[in-house]
């Protein structure tokens, strides 16, 4: 850029300039105005800050703007690293009080949606309608699906709409990096307040009928993992907390369960399988039916054999001692189990039962729904399932209260017809 006229200062406005500049062989004539917003903490020489615009009158307008706020001490100075590397420091930096999970799913979903919509847009410049346009964008044309083509019978690929749900967790993941930017002294405010989010359609669940129960459990028997899918059925553990389950947390004298941790898998690179935090950290312990005991005692009578058996293939806990500790539900050479295969068979037993849409998840799905139906309370189904609150509990299962409460009434018509 190359300077080829002085700059003239125009007559009454200070120090707003005219300058005309030579790009690339093309005169560009545009105004410029700098002020002092402060003074630099290190050197402590003042900071200028220069606004430009096509016209006299909208250089005015900036400058005036920025005169005021700094009299005021409101004024902000914008940031110049980008929505990208604003996110790169952040989850360098500010995201070391995240579990492993979510920060995986933070940058996959940085780096699937946001960084190539947004990624290159300056921090202090993002906006609101910014974002807005993105999250619209993304409703419609969020992700890609492949699917045959009718007409020449090829697999090809298009943009279809991003569920609500999706778009929410991307916002969710927005505003959070934009708050700490806050924080942090980057922006002065978080432009992801502001934005209007569509409307998330309650998921539906779908737990298992009594009749499908009694055929579950009777598909299971003798099945490598018939106590596991038994355990979460009628404890309603998450399949990560019952696979993670170790033998220091039952207390077969009060017939309690402590769930402390679960079993997570990870990428070779970050680990391999660990055992990890629960969900939502909040440790839990289940008083558990007799019969979910006697299961366990079954488990720990098996496994014992196993280790015999075994001998020195044996991968699990060396001695009585190190069995305090171990796994409860192991391979036949002590290994703990793997997340996939227990998930593979149990979609193979649920397709042979006639519901393969069933999941492991619905097996603690139907402990909840069972729990309600025989009248538990909400605060105690709410603790068993290690739900934060009881209006949790009661967002996801409120249908079930709803049938709770006709049948209550059907209950109470009989009693008043009985009367006459």
């Amino acid at each position: 850029m190359a300077e080829n006229k002085k700059p003239r200062r125009a007559k009454g406005t200070g120090t707003i300039q005219k300058r005309t500049v030579t790009r690339n062989g093309k005169q560009h004539t545009y105004w410029e105005a700098q002020i002092t917003v402060g003074n630099d903490s290190g050197s402590g020489k003042q900071k200028r800050r220069a606004f430009t615009g096509a016209t006299q009158k909208e250089v005015r307008e900036k400058k005036q703007k920025a005169v005021v706020a700094v009299q005021d001490g409101d004024y902000f100075e914008p940031s110049k690293i980008t929505v990208g590397g604003w996110f790169d420091l952040w989850f360098k930096d500010y995201c070391g009080d995240k579990k492993y999970l979510t920060v995986k799913q933070y940058k996959s979903m940085t780096e699937t949606h946001i960084r190539p919509a947004l990624g290159a847009v300056k921090l202090g410049k993002l906006t609101t309608p910014m974002i807005q346009s993105f999250y619209n964008e993304l409703q419609r044309t969020g992700r890609t699906i492949t699917e045959k083509d009718e007409k020449s019978g090829k697999r090809i690929t298009k943009q279809a709409p991003l569920s609500a749900k999706t778009v929410k967790n991307i916002h969710g993941i927005m505003s959070k990096a934009l708050s700490t930017a806050v924080d942090v002294g980057y922006i002065k405010s978080n432009p992801a307040e502001r934005v209007t989010l569509p409307r998330v359609e309650k998921k539906e669940i779908h737990p298992l009928t009594d009749s499908q129960v009694k055929a579950l459990m009777s598909a299971c028997s003798g099945h490598e993992y018939d106590r596991v899918f038994k355990l979460i059925l009628f404890t309603g553990l998450r399949e990560g907390e019952a696979l993670g389950l170790t033998w220091d947390c039952i207390d077969f004298e009060s017939g309690t369960i402590r769930v402390v941790k679960q079993l997570q898998k990870r990428p070779e690179r970050d680990g391999g399988y660990t055992l990890a935090p629960l969900k939502n950290d909040k440790a839990r312990s289940i008083t558990a039916a007799p019969f979910v005991m006697k299961l366990l005692k079954e488990q720990e009578t098996a496994q014992l054999l196993q280790r015999l058996q075994s001998a020195e293939a044996w991968q699990g806990w060396q001695n009585m001692e190190e069995r305090k500790t171990g796994f409860v539900f192991t391979r036949p050479n002590g290994r703990h189990l793997d997340v996939t295969m227990v998930y593979k068979e149990y979609k193979k037993i649920s397709a042979d039962l006639g519901i393969p849409e069933s999941r492991v998840h619905d097996l603690r799905h139907t402990f909840a729904v069972l729990s309600l139906q025989n009248g538990d309370p909400i605060k105690t189904v709410q603790d068993n399932l290690g739900h934060a609150t009881a209006a949790f509990t009661l967002d996801v299962y409120g249908h079930v209260s709803e049938k709770m409460k006709e049948d209550s009434a059907a209950r109470m018509q009989q009693y008043i017809e009985n009367l006459a």
